[in-house]
């Protein structure tokens, strides 16, 4: 499945490079693509590595289950903050600071033996790689123009589904390689030689800022609300998929108060965003775009494909190493021809559905969710071998139905946002997109983590069955939230640089 569009600028550039400073373009996209590469691929890279740290990590299900999701919530939260900061004061630093944490934490969490300290490697390890992204796409926009941005995007976007395909490859190498019980740490730190030359080319090559800074709109109050509800959403999850006392959640308060403080974060969240926009300020989500059927109905169709894209990765992962014995290598193998498939089909996606718009993505989605369906019948009747064979086929199949449908459900829905809103919009779809993988891959993975042990295989079917069957249910959500949206859009829309950008991976 597709990332959402990386974070556009959320204001109009206020800085650039001066006159007398000449730019080398070349060399500042070289610095983009190391950094987009970085930080795109670690969330795959690592979810071959999950058994391996199950294996000699003294984590709880729990523990893994924040391991996992930490990485994306710090990514969500540290999105739009960044992209404004670098619009108003400058990149380079921004850039340079956030692949240097990006590493620093990467080096702290693979050198870690306490799962707490991990975690909160990987929420700084997040943070850093949320700091960075932003500012990949505004160097862009403010160096390349007209056609050379096209093509400068287009890299980005090759450089995003190369790391998708080549994310569980590595670390199944590494893993076989280091041949070790601690071999996940070798796999937590493939990506420092990236982010440190990124650091380096960054600070030598991309063009220092000259211009007076300006004032930052960060709506940190807005912010703040998003991420509590997130994070009093998130621990519910991980207490009922993660076994155990349900009833309870972190520092012995009921399970359900969190669920109370999260509908209670969201009510202030709306509030403050309505109000924070009427005072004339830029607020993280604006009313109007809320109010817009096919951009709350879009948005709603990527929430739920995204994260059940990666949450279904996560959980097809687990079985086929720890139910069916599939090395970490052998594993990601099986799930390689479904990044090739997807990564295609998002790139020539208008090509295919003949600018058929919202029906393309409607069908898409019955596509997706046929598919899972039988990768559940696979996991709970086929022998292992045929299930091997068939899963591979049939995650192929579900990544060019899915690659065919995010490229044109995103583009309809950037395109509901009003002039001078694109980037907000486009900050906006990412972040919900990274929070609803925050969920997934804390839900989907603790229902398997915590009801199956490796080498169980009875066990471990039921358990994946039950993981992908949740995939099946966000599917549908997102089907038919799309079929909801139909009359709103024409049968035809022109690609936009957001539906370039579709083929960048998490």
């Amino acid at each position: 499945m597709a990332d959402a569009t990386p974070m556009t600028s959320t204001a109009p550039v206020v800085a650039r490079a001066s006159e007398s400073e000449p730019v080398d373009r070349t060399r500042v996209l070289a610095v983009c693509l190391v950094v987009g590469f970085a930080t795109l691929v670690d969330q795959a890279i690592l979810t071959v590595a999950v058994p391996s740290m199950r294996g000699s990590l003294p984590a709880r299900t729990s523990e893994v289950q924040w391991i996992l999701a930490a990485y994306s919530l710090a990514f969500a939260v540290a999105l739009v903050p960044a992209g404004r900061l670098g619009d108003a004061r400058g990149r380079r630093s921004l850039l340079i600071g956030g692949v240097a944490a990006f590493s620093v934490f990467s080096i702290v969490g693979a050198t870690a033996h306490d799962p707490d300290v991990v975690v909160l490697a990987r929420l700084l390890q997040g943070a850093g790689a949320g700091t960075a992204n932003p500012q990949v796409i505004g160097l862009v926009q403010d160096h390349f123009p007209g056609r050379e941005r096209t093509r400068a995007l287009g890299l980005y976007a090759t450089v995003g589904a190369f790391a998708a395909v080549v994310a569980p490859l590595i670390g199944g190498t590494v893993i076989g390689v280091a041949g070790t019980p601690d071999a996940w740490r070798w796999v937590m730190v493939f990506n420092v030689p990236f982010g440190l030359a990124a650091a380096v080319l960054g600070w030598r090559w991309l063009p220092r800022r000259t211009s007076v800074p300006r004032t930052a709109d960060l709506d940190l109050p807005g912010l703040g609300l998003l991420a509590a509800a997130t994070v009093t959403l998130l621990v519910p999850v991980v207490v009922v998929s993660g076994g155990g006392d349900r009833s309870t959640g972190p520092a012995g308060i009921p399970t359900v108060v969190y669920g109370a403080l999260c509908v209670l974060a969201v009510l202030a969240f709306v509030v403050w965003e309505r109000r924070y926009a009427r005072r004339g300020r830029t607020p993280i989500l604006l009313p109007e775009l809320v109010h817009n059927r096919g951009f709350a109905l879009g948005t709603a169709v990527a929430m739920f494909t995204f994260g059940a894209a990666l949450g279904s990765s996560l959980v097809l992962t687990l079985f086929l190493q720890e139910a069916l014995g599939l090395t970490a290598l052998h594993a990601g193998l099986v799930s390689t021809p479904a990044a090739v498939v997807g990564g295609l089909a998002s790139a020539f996606a208008w090509r295919i559905t003949g600018g058929r718009g919202r029906s393309a993505v409607t069908w898409g989605l019955v596509a997706v969710a046929l598919g899972t369906l039988a990768t559940i019948a696979l996991v709970l009747l086929a022998p292992p071998t045929v299930a091997v064979v068939g899963i591979a086929i049939a995650l192929a199949l579900t990544g060019a139905a899915s690659g065919l449908s995010s490229v044109p459900n995103q583009s309809l829905t950037l395109g509901h946002a009003t002039a001078g809103a694109h980037g907000l919009a486009a900050g906006f779809l990412q972040v919900s997109q990274r929070i609803s993988s925050t969920l997934c891959i804390a839900g989907m993975g603790g229902v398997v983590l915590a009801s199956a042990v490796p080498g169980d295989i009875p066990a471990y079917r039921r358990a994946t069955a039950e993981g992908l069957a949740v995939t099946v249910v966000l599917v549908l959500c997102g089907l038919v939230c799309s079929w909801l949206d139909r009359p709103s859009h024409p049968t035809t829309s022109v690609p936009t640089t957001s539906a370039v950008l579709t083929a960048a991976r998490p």
